[in-house]
């Protein structure tokens, strides 16, 4: 071969070279070299973008890995820069109503702090999946949603208007949109496994099973008069004082009725309460919206530590139909369950915050609204139980809060048993029941595999007042139900509506495709199905 020849055949291997190049940075991201306003047109809120990223103490850049970064970083700059709005508007408390909306945002927004700098560093070290990131910034939008939903309860809405300004919400939602894109569109799912979710630990399943959890608590609480911890709290406070890692710390409580409204806080880890049986170890309160409390600050138990485990106890708010918005559980908890437990209320029983849960056999009791909140919570083999409202009001099963398009969260029942409470059954003809509601404008919640009885109005589905809010984006499905309340002809006719959701629609609110259980519940040994 002559020297030309081999000149071309240079310039024919730089031209493959350069082709394959350009093929595989296209692939990887399309917008390398551009500069941070082209980046910014592909969030759903630019100008805030533009405005927090391009103000020169950023870089330009390269590729999508570290555009999400520095959306990310933005982010955690600007949530530290509204808890400490959130800080000086203690101040100005004077009032009950202000200082208890005070209390959940500042709560609320250190947990924001948390949750953002927890994914940050995550994907920064590769210790945490793309899913884990967007769980977490799921996590914090919805917090930023709880305050200001509280504000708008009390009437206070111009107290979190400083906090509205920070724009955290929006550049929360820009890293919501960016993440997104990373995430596995198309995992492989084993559908037919009836097995645990990976979560859970053998340790962990091993507790679940046992009978004989007195011999290896770390703690017992007991009400006997010699008992070193007579009450719950006294038990959380000393798993703080003690340093026990990672480990699971088991308390065991033993029967009894625990007038109690207990807070679990996110510095603790791997908490499992273990009781006696749901009709013998009960956790009760009675605060609620029309006793001074917001939602949020009325649940008799609140539990924001990850890997909270609960077994055999009932979780009661006992304030009543007439008290509104009234919290049995309120649960932030990422990675947790509860097996074999119940959860009793009327309007607001239990209140999924966010991240992902697993209630297993458990039962649910209320009247409005009574599953409620933004959770990827998946209730399989549980028995929901709708009772008596007031006069005139009607029954909403669910509520889901969903409030951005991006959050990978939504309610979903599965293998479950829809059916009215002995009190509900004389009065059943008079008092409209409704499988759920848009509490908020992504709204998600299916029925799967699940017992309706003939009392769920034929429509299935309520709108959010006299009003068409969400219909056109919301999520509600239905897949496989049967009984008398499953007839389709009369449901609703919305946008967002899926009746008869196919087999691939409803694997996406399986364990397996909405919580990646089979990544975590394994370790808790509560048995569940992966897939449909």
């Amino acid at each position: 071969m002559n020297s030309f020849n081999l000149f071309l055949s240079f310039l024919f291997y730089l031209f493959v070279l350069y082709s394959s190049f350009s093929l595989f940075v296209q692939a990887d991201d399309e917008l390398v070299g551009t500069d941070i306003n082209h980046w910014c047109q592909t969030t759903p809120h630019p100008n805030q973008c533009n405005f927090f990223l391009g103000r020169g103490k950023h870089h330009v850049p390269r590729h999508r890995t570290d555009f999400r970064m520095l959306a990310l970083q933005a982010a955690v700059d600007n949530a530290n820069e509204a808890l400490g709005c959130t800080r000086d508007l203690g101040k100005m408390c004077q009032t009950m109503a202000t200082t208890a909306v005070w209390n959940d945002c500042y709560k609320l927004l250190n947990n924001t702090v948390f949750q953002l700098n927890q994914t940050l560093v995550g994907l920064k070290n590769n210790r945490s999946s793309n899913f884990d990131a967007q769980t977490w910034l799921s996590a914090a939008f919805t917090n930023l949603q709880t305050c200001f939903s509280g504000c708008v309860e009390m009437n206070l809405t111009d107290f979190a208007s400083p906090i509205k300004s920070s724009n955290l919400t929006e550049m929360i939602s820009n890293s919501l949109a960016i993440n997104h894109l990373f995430l596995n569109q198309n995992p492989n799912y084993d559908f037919n496994t009836n097995d645990f979710p990976a979560w859970v630990t053998h340790h962990d399943r091993r507790l679940l099973a046992t009978t004989s959890i007195q011999s290896i608590a770390n703690v017992i609480v007991s009400q006997t008069p010699d008992s070193r911890f007579p009450t719950i709290q006294s038990a959380l406070d000393y798993a703080r004082s003690i340093d026990h890692g990672d480990q699971r710390f088991i308390i065991y409580i033993k029967g009894g009725v625990y007038n109690e409204n207990i807070q679990i806080v996110n510095d603790l880890k791997n908490i499992m309460f273990v009781g006696d049986g749901i009709r013998y170890t009960i956790i009760t309160g009675n605060r609620s919206a029309r006793g001074g409390s917001t939602t949020y600050s009325s649940a008799t138990v609140g539990v924001d530590c990850s890997g909270f485990i609960a077994r055999g106890i009932t979780f009661r708010n006992t304030a009543g139909p007439e008290s509104g918005q009234a919290v049995a559980l309120r649960s932030a908890s990422d990675l947790s369950v509860f097996y074999a437990c119940s959860f009793e209320g009327y309007q607001d029983t239990l209140f999924a915050v966010s991240q992902r849960q697993f209630f297993k056999l458990c039962y649910i009791s209320g009247t409005i609204d009574f599953i409620f909140g933004n959770a990827a919570v998946v209730f399989q083999n549980c028995v929901i139980l709708v009772r008596k409202p007031l006069n005139g009001q009607a029954n909403m099963i669910t509520a889901q809060g969903r409030g951005d398009p991006f959050q990978n969260t939504g309610i979903s029942i599965h293998n479950c048993r829809i059916i009215p409470t002995p009190e509900l059954i004389p009065v059943v003809s008079s008092v409209q029941t409704y499988l759920g509601r848009p509490w908020q404008e992504y709204s998600r919640t299916v029925f799967m595999k699940t017992y309706l009885d003939g009392f769920i109005n034929p429509q299935g589905w309520s709108p959010w007042g006299n009003t068409d809010f969400a219909f056109n984006t919301l999520y509600y499905g239905e897949y496989g139900c049967f009984g008398p309340g499953a007839a389709m002809e009369n449901r609703v006719k919305w946008a967002g509506y899926h009746a008869n959701m196919s087999s691939s629609e409803a694997r996406m609110f399986t364990v397996e495709g909405l919580i990646a259980g089979r990544a975590w519940l394994p370790a808790t040994a509560v048995p569940f199905i992966a897939g449909l």
